[in-house]
């Protein structure tokens, strides 16, 4: 099959990339810069530079490489990109990435239109944002938390936007749990080693992770299976930051975390960290699993942070 992924020198795109060609598809994968163009060759495909917020430049990429799929992994959360990273202001951090989940989602769903590109493959978003009512535990049929009224809210309502646009064209919405693995968490390790990353309160809050190659051997097998839907794309074992944060910090060779209260991590934090360590509602992966045939190598973050780690 010929597969264009958007976002192809993203920390998921360069596991995703050489899956991808592994399985004998034929890749165009994009960069927003001409250095990178050699690392997409190394990875396997055929590279292309493109503004994935210019209409124009999407248009004329996809139409360049005739694909059967497109897989939309666009962000710009590193720091290259987005600056240091600043979890009290999520507008301010995730500004580029949230316009790249609205505007950029709207313009390759328009190229893939114009091109009768049959399939179409989104990255969403599913760690510690699930619905903040019921269970700990939500599936694909649960809404995903909003945070209204929180500096968080634009980009809830991106991500909102990804699944809401892609699902009427007949796609499916991969909802990634937190990365890690090669690339993905060196700024939170860093932190963890400065003991900078505390716990707030009880730290009862859920999130669920996923090692990329996970990440990247379910988005490979939704673009060949051609499913439609959302899916929640999470490992084994959701849990509260009380057990993976401390755990994260032994595997980094780190002092045990500081403990801060609520109020104290709201001002300095702000709001999102808060709900994330103190209610964050974590996903399901069953229907990946059944429907998919999806296996993560790594089923618990357990086992993956300590050879990560290592």
């Amino acid at each position: 099959m010929r597969v264009f992924v958007a976002g192809g020198t993203g920390v998921l795109g360069r596991r995703l990339v050489p899956q991808l060609v592994a399985r004998g598809h034929q890749v165009t994968a994009t960069t927003t810069s001409a250095a990178k163009l050699e690392l997409l060759v190394r990875l396997g495909a055929d590279g292309v530079v493109m503004d994935g917020l210019d209409a124009a430049s999407v248009g004329e990429a996809v139409a360049g490489a005739r694909p059967e799929a497109i897989v939309h992994q666009m962000t710009a959360i590193s720091m290259t990109h987005a600056g240091k990273p600043d979890i009290k202001h999520p507008d301010r951090w995730f500004a580029a990435t949230n316009r790249l989940r609205t505007e950029g989602t709207d313009h390759l769903l328009a190229a893939a239109q114009a091109t009768g590109v049959s399939h179409f493959v989104a990255q969403g978003y599913a760690s510690w944002n699930g619905i903040r009512e019921g269970g700990w535990v939500k599936t694909e049929e649960d809404p995903l938390d909003l945070l209204e009224g929180t500096a968080a809210q634009v980009g809830m309502e991106a991500i909102r936007h990804v699944e809401d646009s892609v699902l009427e064209a007949g796609g499916a919405v991969l909802r990634y749990g937190a990365f890690y693995g090669p690339g993905a968490i060196d700024d939170q390790v860093e932190l963890v080693r400065k003991r900078q990353y505390p716990l707030v309160g009880r730290a009862g809050g859920y999130s669920s992770w996923v090692h990329l190659d996970d990440a990247a051997s379910a988005t490979v097998l939704a673009v060949e299976q051609k499913v439609q839907g959302v899916f929640n794309i999470v490992d084994d074992e959701p849990a509260p930051a009380s057990e993976w944060l401390p755990h994260l910090a032994a595997c980094a060779g780190a002092k045990p975390p500081r403990r801060v209260p609520t109020w104290l991590a709201r001002l300095l934090a702000g709001e999102q960290a808060v709900v994330m360590m103190t209610q964050g509602r974590a996903f399901s992966n069953a229907k990946a699993r059944a429907e998919l045939g999806w296996e993560p190598r790594y089923p618990s973050w357990r086992q993956g942070f300590k050879e990560e780690l290592a």
